[in-house]
């Protein structure tokens, strides 16, 4: 039997209901999400990969659905959950109306009339939700503690060094301890015209300081290039105006501010962590491929947030690139072939959504690529003269010392190096990120 129909199979048995329109969706980049209806009821399920490292999680987001609706939060109703369904861990989740696909939300005509309200809207969801009570098993470690350990698995990076002893130095009281979703955020959310109908994702959830949801709904990467900061929905004072009005205390802008900071290097971490499944071989899937050079665009957004770095427009390399004519090869030479590929990956017709989302990320791999191949001598030259003066031969050396405080004296030059390189790694992954405004 076909891989589908075995997990319709299993499900009609669990629901005692007749499956159908089972289909995976896209996205969702560490679990699998499908639709279907069971004797017509609409339903999604969601499920974790084969050999899960917390088998136990998906129960711990069952009751957390459990505690969300008991506060008031609007989340999708439960139908089921268990340890194994074919074989994986899943929940059943009633399927809400509305959208989640950020594009659409800040974009589409049918949105404009919700768009204005829905940072206070936010606001107000999120103080319920931190009046939420815990479940069994939520972790509760010190935010940055637990993400410096997890950035000492990969390679060191300076710009991340620089974002570390910033966080470190600038630390704010700690504050109240409440459930923390851990992923409220733009892509999230399911919103329809009327306002916002369901709290998606909780496998992140854990214990911690209540500004830490604040914060991570205002990074940068979940504006999807709207100049508005609340998730490209609205701006900081609505949200905190709404946190305050449905009972919250709200923080300050100073302490906002730092838990933005620390979003956006956790979502420059996450990234990493994320590619470590392609480069390990673990899994060959290419968003995992192309999140491992979306860490430039995060270091480049960290360096906005500190101040470190400003927004610029830059022409994408592409649009000038010159055949020479000198080419050793028959035409078309390779750049031409790399934009026959994506070009025929963007317009070929796709059987379902995450087809359609797979191919639009390969065509940009593609133009990863195409980029590096014009650009990737210069900018290794480059990078070179930049660290020789700092006495670095490599980026480790120059992220130890800022480590230390090694070249403290010379913090301008170490900026100026740091921000060169990232403009030049951005250059490569997207132009375009490097004109989109911060604040």
């Amino acid at each position: 039997m076909e891989p589908t129909r075995d997990l319709a199979a299993a499900l009609a048995d669990r629901l005692g209901a007749r499956v159908t329109g089972l289909r995976r969706l896209s996205g969702g980049a560490s679990r699998e999400t499908w639709s279907f209806d069971a004797d017509g009821r609409p339903l999604v399920l969601r499920r974790d990969p084969p050999g899960s490292l917390d088998p136990t999680a998906m129960g711990r987001e069952a009751g957390l659905l459990a505690s969300a609706a008991a506060a008031g939060v609007p989340v999708p109703g439960l139908a089921d959950h268990g340890d194994d369904l074919d074989g994986a861990p899943y929940m059943i989740m009633e399927r809400l109306t509305g959208e989640t696909i950020p594009r659409r939300l800040l974009r589409d005509e049918r949105f404009a009339g919700v768009r204005p309200g829905l940072a206070r809207e936010l606001g107000g969801i999120l103080a319920r939700l931190h009046t939420m009570s815990p479940v069994p098993g939520l972790p509760g470690d010190d935010a940055l503690a637990a993400l410096t350990e997890h950035y000492a698995a990969f390679e060191a990076r300076p710009a991340v060094e620089l974002a570390l002893r910033w966080l470190d130095g600038h630390r704010p009281a700690p504050g109240a301890r409440t459930v923390v979703h851990g992923d409220f955020r733009n892509g999230n959310l399911m919103i329809s015209p009327g306002g916002v109908t369901g709290v998606l994702d909780w496998e992140l959830t854990h214990l911690g300081d209540p500004v830490e949801d604040l914060g991570w709904l205002c990074v940068k990467a979940w504006r999807f290039g709207s100049p508005h900061p609340v998730g490209g929905f609205g701006t900081r004072e609505d949200l905190l105006a709404g946190y305050a009005a449905a009972g919250g205390t709200p923080p300050t802008l100073e302490e906002l501010h730092w838990w933005e900071v620390y979003g956006t290097l956790r979502w420059t971490i996450l990234c990493r962590h994320q590619a470590e499944r392609f480069l390990s071989g673990s899994d060959p899937s290419i968003e995992y491929a192309v999140l491992g050079r979306k860490v430039c665009e995060q270091e480049h957004d960290l360096l906005l947030a500190l101040g470190l770095t400003e927004p610029a427009t830059m022409r994408d390399p592409l649009e000038d690139a010159v055949t020479p004519d000198n080419a050793p090869h028959d035409r078309p030479d390779a750049h031409a072939l790399i934009d026959a590929v994506g070009a025929f990956l963007a317009e070929a017709e796709q059987p379902d959504d995450r087809l359609r989302f797979h191919a639009r990320v390969a065509a940009s791999a593609l133009r990863m690529a195409r980029r590096e191949l014009l650009l990737g001598d210069a900018h290794g030259t480059a990078h070179q003269n930049r660290l020789k003066p700092l006495g670095c031969a490599t980026d480790a050396d120059l992220a130890e010392a800022v480590r230390t405080g090694a070249l403290d004296d010379r913090m301008d030059e170490v900026v100026a190096a740091v921000r060169a390189s990232v403009t030049d790694r951005l250059t490569v992954a997207n132009p375009r990120h490097l004109s989109l405004p911060g604040g």
